[in-house]
């Protein structure tokens, strides 16, 4: 069924995890020329992380719309206010108006957006709903870090919480890297875990990514205690080594060598 063409587009921009630079170009352009911008509300009188994330680019003639999506884990009580933010979403769709829904991270990646757009799909069928892609958390942190978050064959697992300690316990024993999302409330579990397989050295949290207030801890030994905000991300390298690089040193290593052995070449001047 094609998309309606008098009404409205859905956009899901992709705001980053917190640098307001990392939002791509795609979805700075989109989001600009949306008149309606939607993001989660904050709670209180704060500001959303995604309305402060994408404050820089807003533009005065924009109307805002916070969506309120309550942290609970209930499920009719999540569907209900998606489906009320459908509503709202909705309202202006109808009325032929572009709405740019702004999300941390990646709209595709353990976020709101995907709930939202269900909803909205779910009233309007023939609606337009466009997603555009981002940077997410573990990207962003391993950036932060100076190191790449995979390399050759590595296997990587994804724990959005971490609830079960042996689902931790399990990717542990598959996985080459194992990122944790949202870590805060179970880290001191994760801790001794980490520390009973010798990994906290090999283990780095990013705390607020890409924030002002960012706060990166590179090795975990002798920090079992730590206050972490709710948007931190721990990253464990659970092999250390990898082919690709092992090589690498092994070639740099050898050319060094060689090099303390043959003498520079003399020049003379013409």
């Amino acid at each position: 069924m094609p998309p309606d063409p008098a009404t409205g587009t859905l956009y899901g921009i992709s705001a980053g995890p917190g640098d307001p630079d990392l939002i791509t170009v795609k979805g700075l352009r989109l989001l600009q020329h949306s008149p309606v911008v939607a993001f989660p509300a904050g709670r209180g009188d704060r500001p959303g992380i995604a309305e402060t994330i994408i404050q820089p680019w807003l533009q005065p003639h924009q109307q805002r719309l916070p969506l309120y999506f309550p942290y609970v884990q209930d499920p009719q009580v999540l569907a209900e206010a998606w489906h009320t933010a459908a509503q709202q979403v909705n309202s202006h769709l109808h009325q032929g108006q572009d709405v740019a829904f702004v999300a941390e991270g990646d709209v595709s990646f353990y976020s709101t957006f995907s709930y939202l757009a269900a909803a909205v799909q779910q009233t309007r069928p023939q609606g337009k709903i466009v997603t555009v892609p981002g940077v997410c958390s573990p990207l962003a942190a391993a950036a932060v870090q100076g190191q790449p978050l995979t390399l050759w064959q590595q296997k990587l697992v994804v724990l959005p919480t971490c609830h079960q300690m042996q689902a931790l316990e399990d990717s542990l024993d598959f996985a080459d890297v194992v990122v944790l999302m949202k870590v805060s409330s179970r880290y001191g579990q994760v801790w001794s875990i980490l520390e009973r397989r010798n990994l906290l050295h090999q283990s780095y949290i990013v705390e607020r990514c890409g924030a002002p207030n960012q706060q990166v801890y590179q090795d975990l030994r002798g920090l079992p205690h730590l206050a972490l905000s709710y948007f931190s991300v721990l990253v464990v390298s659970v092999q250390r080594d990898h082919p690709p690089l092992a090589t690498l040193r092994s070639v740099t290593q050898a050319l060094g060598a060689l090099d303390d052995r043959v003498p520079p070449m003399e020049t003379t001047a013409p």
